[in-house]
Parts: structure tokens; sequence; C-alpha cells
């Protein structure tokens, strides 16, 4: 070799990934990249497992993810349902993540002990790279007081295993007479993560990426004091030196240590897309609702207008466009009916996986925007949330109780962690959580001409006299002044100092028998509940679009 160059390149360009995989110890703390899809190394999380499969190391393994490297199938869920099959308890000790919704498998993992298991926020998580990285213990926040990541609750642990060991954990700490919340865990020694093209030397571009994610940080975390760990990087291509964007390098080259081409089918952009500009950013598409079609009319949309209503609202209360989370589930429903109103531009529409504009997708698409206007880092998205400088979030729930507390992630069949939830919660000064009133099979409606009637209600009652578990505090809310809306297919509530307020019900419905009679608590009712816009119910378009430009022209 005749450069320092070629030498450098030699040294770091790999073709078999079990070469330096073969290096890690025992034990070893990993991090991996993955919001979902989106910048996950499947295949890196793929031969990991193999090489421990035809060696028996390494073994013991405690996994780290802002997260959820994978999908149902994919990364980090193949794993574990090779791991289930086979009854390996020897290859992870521990998993902190944000989101195991994606994963069954995982689920009943952790439901049956098979590892100590915790659950952060995507954006304390997301945090918490970057502050490592910096030198520094953890996260100190005011994000998950009176919840289950409280110590003076679950302190972030999902089963009894973390209870014992409590690698992982939450201290509460008084500074000026107000509690912060400290979350530590241990620093990773090894990185796994993902980038689109990188050259000779390990810089790395993500332009064939959905988004950034929070591979830059997992990069800074790995490679920070007392012990500089070793980077591993999944890419598509190579490239020459001095060929990228000094600008589109997202991970420097000194920060990587190998980086490793993937076969193409481990490497998509997304559940749905193996590779598209438009979920690259590259074209921006026309929204015209003319060429996307309409949600059908049921009891999901419902919900979703009546969303949309409520953030009008806002637009008219402030005078100008509104910043807003959706969360997943339902409240992503939000984008397609803001595309059906011609609103769009009014609604700037985010994701936590850093996209701002466009419209959101759902299900396992979730964290892609179509046609978004700008996407940021997950630790700088979660900036945005955390400080308030949005001006509204919708969120999902699965439980609501009669002092407004909101379980947004556990139930005896599902863990599916928490999410963005309690960061994006926490800061947004208003809140609109979205979610039908009951849940299960079952549920049947009929929905037209201004009403809506419930033909078979499904049958777990989800406004409860006490949540299992609490994701969101009411008692912050309130403290906090923020205003909180509960809303339903056939009922609204507002959360009061005295607890949840029945304000709405829909038209058609049976306040007694359809409303009161399916929660376990009875609400506050200081007058007769007002009839939801009859709008929501009819087939035709709600007309938002007036009233959005009267807004804006004052």
């Amino acid at each position: 070799m005749n450069s320092i160059r070629e030498l450098i390149a030699s040294r770091k360009l790999i073709k078999d990934p079990s070469f330096v995989l073969s290096q890690m110890k025992d034990g070893d703390v990993v991090a991996i990249s993955g919001f979902n899809e989106i910048t996950s190394p499947d295949y890196l999380i793929e031969e990991l497992y193999r090489l421990y499969l035809k060696t028996g190391h390494p073994r013991n393994l405690f996994i780290i993810s802002d997260t959820f490297p994978g999908l149902p199938g994919r990364g980090l869920d193949k794993v574990a349902r090779m791991m289930y099959e086979r009854g390996d308890r020897d290859f992870i000790r521990g998993m902190l993540i944000a989101f195991y919704g994606w994963s069954e498998t995982l689920q009943k993992m952790v439901k049956e002990e098979w590892f100590e298991a915790y659950a952060w926020s995507i954006g304390i998580l997301a945090y918490w790279f970057r502050e490592v990285g910096s030198g520094r213990p953890g996260v100190l926040t005011r994000v998950g007081l009176n919840t289950t990541a409280d110590p003076r609750q679950d302190g972030a642990a999902l089963n009894e295993t973390a209870k014992e060991r409590r690698t992982v954990k939450v201290q509460l700490i008084s500074i000026d007479n107000k509690d912060y919340l400290l979350y530590t865990a241990p620093k990773p020694r090894w990185a796994l993560i993902r980038g689109s093209t990188a050259d000779e030397i390990g810089n790395l571009s993500l332009e064939d990426e959905a988004s950034y994610g929070t591979v830059l940080n997992i990069a800074q975390a790995t490679k920070a004091m007392p012990e500089k760990g070793t980077v591993i990087a999944q890419v598509l291509r190579l490239a020459r030196y001095g060929s990228l964007n000094p600008k589109s390098v997202v991970v420097p080259g000194p920060l990587v240590d190998y980086v490793v081409v993937a076969p193409k089918e481990y490497h998509w952009q997304s559940w749905s897309y193996d590779y598209d500009p438009v979920v690259a950013g590259r074209i921006i598409p026309p929204l015209e609702r003319e060429q996307r079609g309409e949600l059908p009319l049921d009891e999901r949309k419902v919900i979703a207008r009546r969303v949309t209503l409520e953030l009008v609202r806002l637009i008219e209360k402030y005078g100008r466009p509104i910043v807003v989370n959706l969360g997943v589930g339902i409240p992503t429903l939000v984008g397609e009916v803001a595309v059906e109103e011609d609103i769009s531009d009014a609604l700037v529409l985010t994701v936590e996986s850093g996209t701002w504009g466009g419209k959101p997708l759902y299900g396992y698409d979730f964290g892609i925007s179509i046609g978004a206007f700008a996407i940021l880092s997950v630790p700088d998205q979660f900036t945005m949330y955390e400080g308030g400088v949005i001006d509204a979030a919708s969120l999902g729930f699965m439980q609501i109780d009669e002092e407004g507390n909101v379980n947004s992630f556990y139930s005896e069949a599902r863990i599916p962690g928490p999410g963005g939830f309690p960061a994006i919660a926490s800061g947004s000064p208003n809140i609109i959580y979205a979610g039908l009133f009951t849940a299960g099979k079952g549920g049947k409606y009929e929905i037209g001409n201004g009403k809506l009637k419930i033909l078979n209600d499904a049958p777990i009652i989800k406004f409860v006299r006490k949540v299992a578990k609490i994701g969101c505090s009411a008692k912050v809310m309130m403290e906090q002044g923020k205003e909180v809306l509960y809303v339903t297919e056939r009922a609204v509530f507002r959360l009061m100092p005295e607890g949840l307020e029945l304000v709405e019900v829909a038209p058609g419905v049976d306040l007694e028998k359809d409303v009161l009679a399916r929660m376990e608590f009875k609400p506050i009712m200081r007058d007769e509940p007002r009839i939801m816009d009859e709008r929501i119910f009819s087939q035709r378009r709600m007309g938002l679009k007036e009233d959005v430009i009267k807004a804006l022209r004052g």
C-alpha cells in the first residue's frame, strides 16, 4: 500500500462483520441505532446473533437503543423470535429501549423475565446518548415525575428482574426545592449504527435514509471517555475519499472504526419502502387531496376530525400556523384529515423521528412523513418537544382514570413502552389525547348524516377508576398549566383540578347507556354536555379551509 489513506481504508472497510464482532466481550453494553426500520442496522444485528449461535459468544449482552431497531420479522424482533424458539436465555442479559411494541416476542420475554428490561422515553434516551457523549453522568429532567419512570413508582423497570438488578437507574433529585429525575445507564462499549454511504476513511452520510435518528450521538457516547468503545457502521455503498460533501457527513470518519456494506435486503428505508426518493427527501410531492383519495368515514376518522377541529381552534386563537406533534396510532390520521381539508400548510405536523411538515405515515411506516420540508436529528426534535417550542400535541392512550392520569403503554397483554409520549406530554402546552372510548374486538358503529350510532360496544373499559401504570400525571399537567382534552368517538372530556369533566357527546349517542354506563367513575358534569360538531359525522368535508384562512387574515 502506497498511502496512509489506503492503509486506513484497508483496516476500516471490512467484508466479514464477524471478524470485528468476534472482538466483543461477554457482558458488553451495545448501543444500536434505529427508529423502527429507519437507520436500523439489521444486517449487523443478525450477524451478531449468528456469531453467537456459531461460537457461543458474545453472550449476556446489554442492549440500548433510542427507539426500537427493526420491525416485525426484522432486526431485533427477528433475533428475539429465534431466541424464543430456541429457548436461548444467554444471549441478552438486559435491554433499555423506548418502544417494545413492534415485537410481540420481546414483550413476552419481558413478562416471562428472560432478562432485565427498562423503558425510557425516546427523548430521554436520545438526550442520554448526547449527555454521555459529553462526559456527563446522564439526563437531568422533570420528564417522568409522578409516572412509572419515577423511582417512587417503578423507576422505569418493566419487570421484577430489572427491579432486582437495577442496572439502569432513575434517581430523584431536589434542586431549589423542585423535584428532578436523573436518568443513568451503563456507557456503551460498542455501537452498531447505519448510514447510506461511507467513504474510504469512514465519513458517513445518510442521504438515502428517512431521517438522521440518533446515529451521531450513539457514536459520540461510545467514543467518549473514560473507555473509548468501538463503532461499526452498516452502509449501502462506498465512496472515494473527498467525494462526499462535508455538509452531508453526519458522522465524521474518525468516530467510525469499521464499515460494512450490507446486502440490499437488510437496508430498507421503512417497512413499505426499499428505496423511494420521496422518503429520502430528494423529492417533495404534491399533497393535493384529489391525488390521494380520502379516508373512509369510520370511528377512527371521527376522532381524528375532532382533534383537527381543536387544532383549528388553536390557529384561530394564535392567529398563525401552529406546530403540532402527532403520536402513534389514531393521532397520525390527523395528517390525512388535514390533507383532505386542504389546511396542511397551517398545521405544521412533526413526528418524533425528526420530520417537519408533509403527511406523516402510520402503522409500521410511522416515522416517515411524505413531503417533509425539514428533518432534524431525534435529540434536536425532542428539544422542540420537551422545551414546549411546539404549540400542541395529539397522543394516544390505553387508559384514563378519574383524576385524568394517562396510561399510554401498559396492559396485562401488552407492554409496548412509552415511546416519545412522556417528553412530548411534558413540554406541549396543549395536549389532545385521542383514542377509542372502549377497546377490544366487537365494536361496531353506524356513522353518517351527522350522527353516531353504537351498534355493538367493544368489551374493554378504558375510562377506569385507577390506571394500571401512569404514563402522564394529571397532577403534573395541572401544575404546568396545560390545556388538556381527551377525545373519543362518542365523548370529549377536559382536565380540571377536580378531575375529568365531560364537555361533549356525539349526536345520536345515549349519554347514560353509551357513555356513563361504560365508565368506572362518574365524570364531572356541571352542565348538560354540548353536542359534538355534526360535520364530524358526515361524509362531506368539514370546510375547515375557510375557517383557517379567516383566522390567518386576522
